[in-house]
């Protein structure tokens, strides 16, 4: 190291003075952690004057605890004399990692440290971290001991079952969720006892439309396991379910969309979200013909519609909470889950599921079966309607001597008004003039 010249060059992008280690100092080193790295030199006036420093085994011992505590990073330290006096030399490496002081990230333009605000922090992060792998303060107090161990017990039959002997610290460090001694994003989210402390709409709401009116609206909080469970729940009761005997007595559920379906939809929607976008939250809403899934954040890693629905490479937005999903059990294979998703909904005879692209985000759209005997029923239809409907499925049209020969005893001024009805309810159209008029599904 040239002393000389540093002092004769002064500041810099990757060099910085301060008289005291005192806040300004510690910004630098956030600064030259986030940019291209640098040399915080304590002792040296703004001017370049050198004026000395403590250099005690104890000044030392306190800033690298302060460091390392506040920042989570491990700078090589020195100290070494210059015309008789002490100078303390921190060395910073550009950091893999968005390193940020008292929960603020700075950076160098040219001699000055700089906050990283407003949209430019957005971008900051972006150009290569993932949210999940960001570090922050929280503490090992704030996990939730309880979720880790019903994560260690699922995992157990999927992956490799933890030594009984590590504590929760070890268990974290070991599934990567540490990151240079504190803990990750994804470790909060995933196993925290309360995230929407750090993360305020990591959140998921339920919202039934019952009427124009009538709205049942669920904000569901806790790590994103508890939310996965939870929402669940909520849909579950928000949605019907039917009973069929089937062989030997055997009594099964038929659930409006299966379940297989809702829940590879509902965890897509956790497991993917942007969780940069803090403004807000995954949403599920539910209709009486539909549910629409919608998460914050666009496609992934090149991903297009017609490519999700095709054999795809994993590319995830947040690979650490899709690897703790994956060990839990909850995804079965990267990359699979819309398949799995169309498969299940065509196999209970249901539409394949609509994809969209929108408000800044992705969504899902579950169609429900509006022909469905006990849906129609719902609507309030009566037999000669539901007979319609059920001529149209079987046959492709109706016309209105089909709907008097189906429906002796009424006259065809009431069927009618009957079809009338249907078309209004969107069940049904009408094809061609009055005259020769037919009917088909909508």
């Amino acid at each position: 190291m040239n002393f000389s010249r540093i002092l004769d060059e002064g500041k810099g992008t990757q060099v910085e003075f301060t008289e005291s280690m005192n806040e300004h100092g510690f910004r630098a080193i956030s600064a030259f952690s986030n940019t291209s790295g640098g040399s915080l030199f304590c002792g040296v006036s703004d001017k370049g004057d050198v004026t000395g420093f403590d250099c005690s085994e104890k000044s030392v011992r306190t800033i690298t605890a302060k460091i390392t505590s506040k920042m989570g990073i491990r700078p090589s330290i020195s100290c070494f004399t210059w015309e008789k006096k002490k100078v303390l030399c921190i060395n910073v490496e550009k950091s893999s990692n968005p390193i940020s002081y008292n929960g603020i990230y700075f950076r160098r333009e040219g001699t000055k440290t700089t906050p990283i605000l407003g949209d430019k922090l957005r971008d900051f992060f972006l150009r290569g971290s993932n949210w999940d792998g960001l570090t922050n303060d929280a503490t090992l107090e704030e996990i939730d001991a309880e979720s880790v161990a019903r994560f260690i017990s699922r995992a157990a039959k999927r992956d490799r079952i933890f030594d009984e002997e590590e504590d929760t610290w070890q268990i974290l460090k070991s599934l990567n969720l540490i990151v240079n001694g504190k803990l990750t994003n994804a470790a909060v989210i995933l196993f925290g006892k309360e995230p929407q402390k750090y993360f305020t709409n990591a959140l998921v709401r339920v919202i039934r439309f019952k009427d124009e009116v009538s709205i049942f609206d669920r904000r569901i909080t806790g790590n994103l396991f508890q939310q996965a469970e939870e929402a669940e729940e909520a849909i579950k009761n928000s949605i019907n379910v039917k009973f069929e005997i089937k062989g030997k007595l055997i009594r099964e559920e038929v659930w409006d969309y299966p379940l297989k379906a809702i829940r590879e939809a509902l965890i897509n929607s956790i497991v993917h979200r942007d969780y940069f976008k803090s403004q807000i939250q995954t949403q599920i809403k539910i209709f009486d013909d539909q549910i629409w899934f919608f998460n914050p954040g666009e496609l992934f890693g090149g991903l297009t519609i017609e490519k999700l629905k095709e054999a795809h490479p994993s590319s995830p937005r947040n690979p650490l909470i899709a690897e703790m999903f994956f060990k839990a059990g909850l995804v079965e294979v990267h990359g699979s889950g819309i398949r799995r998703m169309i498969r299940s909904l065509q196999d209970a005879g249901l539409p394949e599921p609509e994809f969209k692209e929108e408000f800044a985000g992705f969504s899902v759209y579950m169609m429900k079966n509006v022909y469905d005997m006990e849906y129609l029923k719902s609507l309030g239809l009566n037999r000669s309607q539901i007979q319609a409907v059920s001529y149209m499925q079987e046959h492709g049209s109706l016309t209105m001597s089909d709907f008097l020969r189906i429906s002796p005893g009424i006259t065809e001024r009431t069927l009618r008004r009957y079809l009338a009805d249907l078309v209004d309810k969107k069940l049904v159209r009408a094809i061609g003039e009055k005259k020769g008029r037919s009917y088909e599904l909508y």
